[in-house]
This record gives C-alpha cells, sequence and structure tokens, in this order.
C-alpha cells in the first residue's frame, strides 16, 4: 500500500473537467483500489460522483492511498494529479 498527502492547487478546485482527469489516468491502472481522504470526508476513485461528493476546493489538504500491483507508481500519478492546475480550456 502507497500514500501521499497533497494540497489542491486548481483554482476553482476539483470539479468536473478535473475529476474526469483523475479517473482518466486510475483507469489506467487496473486492479488498483485508490482511495481519497481529507476533512470533507472519505470516497473510493470508483465514480466522478463519488469525487465531486468530496467537494474538493483549493488549497485543501488530501491523503490519496492506493492497493495493489505497482501501488506506489500508481499513488504517486494520481497524486499529482490532484496537485496539478487545470487550465480549461488549455492556453
Amino acid at each position: 500500500m502507497a500514500e501521499k498527502t497533497v494540497k489542491i492547487r486548481n483554482r476553482d478546485g476539483i470539479h468536473c473537467r478535473p475529476s474526469s482527469a483523475i479517473l482518466t489516468a486510475v483507469a489506467g491502472f487496473p486492479g488498483v483500489e485508490f482511495k481519497v481522504v481529507c476533512d470533507h470526508g472519505d470516497s473510493d476513485l470508483s465514480s466522478i460522483l463519488s469525487l465531486l461528493s468530496l467537494g474538493l476546493q483549493k488549497d485543501d489538504e488530501v491523503t490519496i492511498s492506493a492497493a495493489g500491483p505497482d501501488a506506489e507508481t500508481a499513488c504517486e500519478r494520481i497524486a499529482s494529479l490532484f496537485e496539478f492546475e487545470f487550465d480549461f480550456p488549455p492556453r
């Protein structure tokens, strides 16, 4: 099991578009189970609604955990997306 704590940097928090990017990346790690824990609660990354229900805003801290094959790499990749400053539309 791997775990990493990060801070949300996206100015609009984790809304629909960042959530979609995160869940697309999660799909690239079959067999890995992810969990997100924050002050607002916790959720697995099984659906976009489960992620959106956390209401993650800029500067919120979240802990990402991953269990399964290649958990360390998977956790690092997904955690980096929570820290990423998304720009929609891209410039």
